[in-house]
């Protein structure tokens, strides 16, 4: 597993890399590879990451392209989760908070690692794969944990994890990626099961980057989904949500501010962090316009309700799904093709954008 995580690593600092230095992203894996110890490739991973931030930042600083591309989602999880970890020293947060955070953005990389390096195959397709992620969120609404009237979560090994937190950014993000038919009934599935959680958070925050989506590209299918995720949304308005806040979790946008300034001022930039890979193609790409959407629909929701606050609030859910979402969005630093530019059969038949680099 922590050869896994350092191949992850190397893989979003060959991300971050301007497209003349790939050359560097190579030998980085090739490097990574070759060290025998686990820790010290790990070691060497976080050196790569480092130096690779360095030079994007020295190369692009000036005119700002170095927002481009999803290794970037990589680094503001690094960021927003930082700052969460830092508020909650501040607030005073059990010890156990800040690190399952910490093991949290981890499993996260971890994840995309692993699927960055999986076969491909037609089961591994994005349509298949969507639906399946669509029906286990449904399967998880009717078979969940059920608090305060809500089944929202699943429980592993005793620790609650809320899947939708997971998996929507995938399929909303995934399905701007490819949008065909499987892919549409994975997110019509989804909007099924927040309806029924109901989870009016991430009901809206669907029906959100759907509808960025329906703006950039109003096909048929688009629409289709986007009037399925509006009536789940809509029907969780209609049903009662008495779920309690819960600190370090909910409203924290607020209550931050109490606990300090500087904690407060904290919670608020990793929040506006979250947003900062979608400014640069919100309206030139599909899969930023839904990132945007979906997760400033998120923090909103956090801001309004009692609904937990992504990253920077105790909760690992949120931290894995947020880089989860890197994998359907198109290639990183120095890419020119958007989704919209990409050969069909290469959305059709790709498990989802997994190349990170």
């Amino acid at each position: 597993m922590i050869r896994l995580l350092a191949m992850a690593l190397v893989d979003l600092a060959a991300a971050l890399l301007p497209a003349r230095l790939g050359h560097w992203g190579e030998a980085m894996r090739r490097e990574t590879g070759e060290i025998a110890a686990p820790a010290e490739a790990l070691r060497f991973a976080f050196g790569c990451l480092r130096g690779a931030i360095g030079e994007a930042m020295r190369v692009h600083g000036g005119d700002g392209a170095m927002w481009h591309g999803r290794g970037w989602v990589g680094f503001c999880a690094i960021g927003a989760t930082g700052l969460g970890i830092a508020y909650m020293a501040i607030g005073g947060a059990p010890f156990g908070y800040p690190l399952r955070n910490l093991a949290a953005l981890l499993i996260g990389f971890l994840a995309v690692g692993i699927v960055t390096h999986l076969p491909r195959t037609r089961l591994l397709a994005a349509g298949p794969v969507l639906l399946a992620l669509g029906l286990f969120l449904l399967a998880a609404s009717l078979l969940g944990v059920s608090n305060e009237g809500a089944t929202r979560w699943i429980s592993i090994y005793g620790l609650s994890i809320q899947p939708s937190l997971v998996l929507v950014p995938v399929l909303a993000i995934g399905f701007a990626a490819v949008r065909d038919r499987l892919s549409m009934l994975g997110v019509i599935a989804a909007a099924g099961a927040l309806a029924l959680q109901p989870d009016r958070a991430m009901a809206g925050a669907l029906a959100a980057g759907l509808a960025a989506l329906a703006l950039v590209r109003p096909e048929r299918k688009v629409w289709l989904a986007l009037l399925a995720a509006s009536a789940g949304s809509v029907a969780t308005l209609l049903q009662p949500d008495v779920q309690p806040a819960m600190p370090f979790v909910d409203q924290i946008l607020f209550t931050a501010f109490a606990v300090h300034p500087l904690a407060g001022l904290m919670v608020v930039a990793g929040s506006l962090l979250l947003l900062v890979p979608a400014r640069a193609r919100w309206g030139r790409d599909p899969g930023y316009a839904v990132f945007g959407a979906l997760w400033l629909a998120i923090v909103l929701a956090a801001a309004l309700g009692n609904y937990p606050t992504p990253l920077v609030g105790y909760g690992g859910s949120a931290i894995v799904g947020y880089l989860l979402s890197m994998l359907g969005l198109p290639k990183a630093i120095g890419a020119t093709d958007g989704v919209a530019d990409l050969p069909r059969r290469e959305a059709e038949h790709g498990v989802l954008r997994t190349s990170i680099a």
